[in-house]
């Protein structure tokens, strides 16, 4: 079953390349991502050898997370871009989905990665060997106040986005217009302009949380960190997850996929290690920077450790 969605959209991508040698992706990329057409947000960021935020880097996984005005421009990316030809030739194993954005907090390097961008003329580059290859978000509606603990009682002030139709594409949500072809992920699609998370209880949930660490606090964060690595490890209700980062120790990330909104729920209110270290970000002011979104996955395609998770 595949399908799209009209609007703002995000997409993740999780490359393993067979070797080393992919640390060189990191430098020829960004020009390549730069002159993109509709691209309106992005990162190229390294992954860790854990589920969360760990300092051990696996520098043969790379991951893109890119942010679209709309469906036409990530698939002209995927299909034109030198980036996107090498992940398919080059690649080891590689796994995309796309993101429908339901509410986030926070900003990214002082940006709103979500807020609606201006549509650009597409043409296709020019391949570079070197490289890898609106519905609008409104103020005002309901979203979640406290990130930390992933999901909580709404509150104003915050970002959310209503939803969405299909078109043709790779794993999908149902509930929306869809075309045969490949699996479905389980559970239906939220209807309307609701953006209570609590609403998705049956459907696959992504969450993306991110973080400027202040070198004051990079102690401690680490410290903290795998006791949580494990908890989450043991989390049934976690379909997969892993640390993220965009620059060494300080800036720091995790991508995850949950079974549905009551595993968040479970993950962040249930006493352990997770609750006990965001009281202390709260309390000892962890972060200088920090933004939380939660997303519904519609599409995936490829593997990610030998196997979809959504699928």
């Amino acid at each position: 079953m595949t399908e799209t969605s009209r609007g703002t959209i995000a997409s993740f991508h999780l490359i393993r390349y067979p070797d080393r040698r992919a640390t060189k992706y990191m430098a020829f990329d960004r020009p390549v991502l730069r002159r993109t057409p509709g691209l309106a947000f992005h990162r190229l960021l390294g992954t860790g050898r854990g589920r969360s935020m760990t300092l051990g880097a696996d520098l043969r996984r790379w991951a893109l997370f890119a942010v679209w005005p709309d469906e036409a421009s990530l698939s002209d990316f995927l299909l034109h871009s030198p980036i996107a030809h090498r992940w398919h030739t080059t690649a080891a194993e590689s796994w995309h989905v796309r993101l429908r954005p339901v509410s986030w907090h926070g900003h990214w390097s002082g940006t709103d990665p979500f807020a609606p961008a201006p549509r650009l003329p597409r043409h296709h580059p020019t391949p570079d060997h070197h490289a890898v290859p609106d519905h609008h978000a409104t103020r005002d509606h309901h979203a979640t106040r406290d990130h930390h603990a992933m999901d909580h009682h709404p509150a104003p002030d915050h970002h959310a986005v209503p939803d969405h139709h299909a078109v043709p594409g790779h794993h999908a949500v149902p509930g929306h217009h869809a075309v045969p072809g490949h699996h479905a992920v389980p559970g239906p699609a939220p209807q309307g302009p609701s953006t209570d998370i609590s609403e998705m209880s049956a459907s696959p949930v992504a969450v993306l949380t991110r973080a400027a660490i202040r070198p004051s606090r990079l102690a401690a964060f680490y410290r903290a960190v795998p006791r949580v690595d494990r908890e989450l490890a043991r989390c049934e209700g976690c379909l997969a997850s892993i640390g993220i980062g965009e620059w060494p120790l300080a800036r720091q990330a995790t991508f995850s996929l949950w079974r549905d909104a009551a595993a968040i729920r479970a993950f962040a209110y249930e006493p352990g290690p997770h609750r006990r270290v965001i009281a202390k970000v709260r309390t000892e002011s962890w972060y200088s920077e920090e933004l939380f979104a939660r997303f519904v996955p519609y599409d995936s395609t490829g593997t990610w450790d030998g196997a979809d998770p959504l699928a």
